[in-house]
């Protein structure tokens, strides 16, 4: 019997959104279709922070992070142009942006060039992606979104730049605490995929998402005290206020978590802390890792499980 095929089709993408800051915007934004993005562009992580952002007189479409870094995002529904590569340096600039993004229907092989010569001649901490989507359908079917990058860093050459620099440094300490996050890197992303975690720097801490801008895991390795940690850590502009909501369900989260936590309100200091600990635990001693591993990937998986639904409510 003879299979019957369709033909796949692009679509403009006006079909699916009339208009761009009502319709296209808010759906970009969306946690879903950010983590797909983020995904396309070998990124960790993308937290919204707001859209339509004022930044002066403009308004900027989408304001994120990503880890640490500020990441602006200005979107449109045709083919681009001179003036909105404007507003984006414009944005870039007012926002002090460490990753700049353009997605669009399709790019100026002019446009593609100029990012292509932004990536080439600025900071190692500075990236930008131009990132078209194209619409798919079969036959009668809905319509699929696809992101395809036309222009992003070189990662092998700024990565290797930035090892480099981490490298020469970098006391031995901070070369251990590094060499840790690669490997708790590693048995994240086969014991717990989900779980998205920054690029491991020379430090104490490595920072992994939670779904709110403002939040974040961090497991930590503290040299000092022989300890480890897993912490959530609230740096949101209301941090005070966001740490007292949890605060008032410790009860109901210990219980979910099955382990107590040091609840650390840190007021002398804007950020506040939520963290367990694991005493007696040199990072030199090498021989065990697998252990801290194994008890780094249990408590970040459980309280990513436990404090994402309940940061993403709280007011």
């Amino acid at each position: 019997m003879k299979k019957t095929l369709s033909k796949l089709e692009r679509v403009p993408l006006r079909e699916a959104w009339k208009h761009e800051a009502n319709d296209f915007t808010p759906w970009l934004a969306e946690e879903d279709n950010l983590n797909t993005l983020a995904d396309a562009l070998g990124l960790a992580d993308l937290e919204l922070v707001a859209t339509e952002h004022w930044v002066g007189e403009f308004k900027l479409d989408i304001l994120c992070t990503s880890g640490d870094d500020q990441v602006i995002i200005e979107n449109q529904l045709e083919k681009t142009n001179h003036t909105h590569l404007g507003q984006i340096l414009t944005y870039a600039a007012g926002t002090g942006a460490k990753k700049v993004i353009w997605v669009a229907e399709s790019f100026r092989p002019e446009h593609v060039a100029a990012f292509e010569f932004l990536n080439q001649n600025t900071t190692e901490e500075l990236s930008f992606f131009a990132v078209e989507v194209v619409l798919w359908r079969i036959g009668d079917s809905p319509l699929a979104p696809k992101f395809e990058v036309v222009a992003k860093p070189n990662d092998w050459a700024k990565t290797g730049r930035e090892q480099t620099k981490a490298a020469a440094n970098a006391t031995p300490t901070k070369q251990l605490q590094l060499k840790l996050w690669h490997a708790l890197v590693d048995v994240l992303a086969q014991k717990a995929p989900n779980i998205r975690p920054q690029t491991p720097r020379p430090q104490h801490w490595l920072n992994i998402a939670i779904g709110r801008a403002g939040f974040k895991i961090a497991p930590t390795a503290s040299h000092k005290d022989d300890r480890l940690g897993v912490e959530v850590y609230i740096f949101h502009n209301e941090s005070k206020k966001m740490y007292e909501a949890l605060l008032s369900q410790k009860p109901s989260i210990e219980q979910a978590l099955g382990f107590e936590l040091d609840w650390q309100e840190l007021p002398d200091a804007h950020a506040c802390r939520i963290a367990t600990w694991r005493q007696d635990s040199p990072i030199e001693d090498e021989a065990q890792w697998g252990a801290y591993l194994d008890w780094f990937v249990q408590r970040i998986v459980k309280m990513n499980a436990v404090f994402r639904p309940v940061i993403q409510a709280i007011g």
